[in-house]
């Protein structure tokens, strides 16, 4: 995981002082190449131990190898995506449709890119073999992380799984009392701090269900509640209206579980995707 997007992972967990700076620095990345460690303290009004504190709490051991990361980082993927202002600047308010387009594209892409590249197969695999075994799915994410639940549903749907997307939060922990052995819980939440889904994956695995969680927050509560926890790598834009980068991430990792899924019965997977394409035929 690149430093930048270990900076927006983090931060959501950090003190008030030390997301101060990670504030700062999600806003304008470069800023750490500019600025001594005193000067950072003060724009972030904290305290140089403040700062040590903070690279310490993003995985460098100090001010120095924070400001050589960054400054490397944005190096290559200004490079890699060719940015007028170097990777991971905010979309500004005089900004084009071209270059807002740009930056959206090029933060998609290395969420992909960040999320494939750090999968835990093993961990992959082991949720693959549970839902493969299951004789029920439940699918729950809040706001924009049922999308990705009703993505993965409509999915296992279409190959013959029965797999149940929850509307609510009453539905969802209703169902996820009635869980057996035979279950798989699977939460979304970008930042792991959603009650509801932890409420969900707590009520599931008290139930005796095989629980999974999808999310960007490693140390997060929601993280540490699940039987298995599948990541993502995501700098979302302060900008938003809405989950956008993270939508993506998610997509993109719900995808690589459902081919893991769909091939370990692969005539009968082909056989039903055929079948439901043909039923649906006279309806487009």
């Amino acid at each position: 995981m690149s430093i930048q997007t270990r900076i927006d992972a983090t931060s959501p967990s950090l003190s008030p002082a030390l997301q101060r700076i990670a504030d700062e620095i999600r806003r304008d990345p470069a800023l750490v190449t500019r600025l001594s460690i005193t000067e950072l303290a003060q724009r972030c009004e904290t305290s140089v131990a403040s700062v040590v504190r903070f690279c310490r709490a993003v995985g460098v051991a100090g001010y120095a190898e924070l400001r050589i990361s960054l400054a490397s980082e944005i190096g290559r993927e200004s490079a890699q995506f060719s940015q007028r202002t170097g990777f991971g600047s905010e979309i500004g308010v005089d900004d084009s449709l071209p270059e807002i387009a740009a930056t959206m594209a090029s933060l998609e892409a290395l969420a992909i890119e960040e999320t494939i590249a750090g999968l835990d197969f093993a961990t992959l695999g082991a949720v693959v073999d549970a839902v493969d075994a299951a004789d029920r799915i439940l699918l729950f994410g809040i706001g924009a992380s049922q999308f990705t639940a009703a993505d993965l549903g409509h999915k296992l749907l279409r190959v013959g799984r029965n797999a149940l997307v929850l509307s609510d939060a009453h539905e969802a922990v209703s169902s996820a009392t009635l869980s057996t052995v035979r279950t798989v819980a699977i939460g979304f939440s970008h930042l792991g701090t959603t009650v509801e889904t932890l409420r969900f994956v707590e009520t599931a695995k008290a139930a005796g269900a095989t629980t999974v969680g999808v999310t960007s927050a490693q140390d997060s509560r929601f993280a540490k509640a699940v039987e298995h926890a599948l990541y993502t790598a995501v700098r979302e834009p302060a900008f938003r209206a809405g989950a956008m980068v993270s939508r993506i991430a998610q997509l993109a990792l719900v995808d690589c579980l459902f081919l893991g899924i769909a091939q370990r019965r692969y005539d009968d997977t082909v056989d039903a995707l055929r079948r439901t394409h043909e039923a649906t035929r006279g309806l487009r």
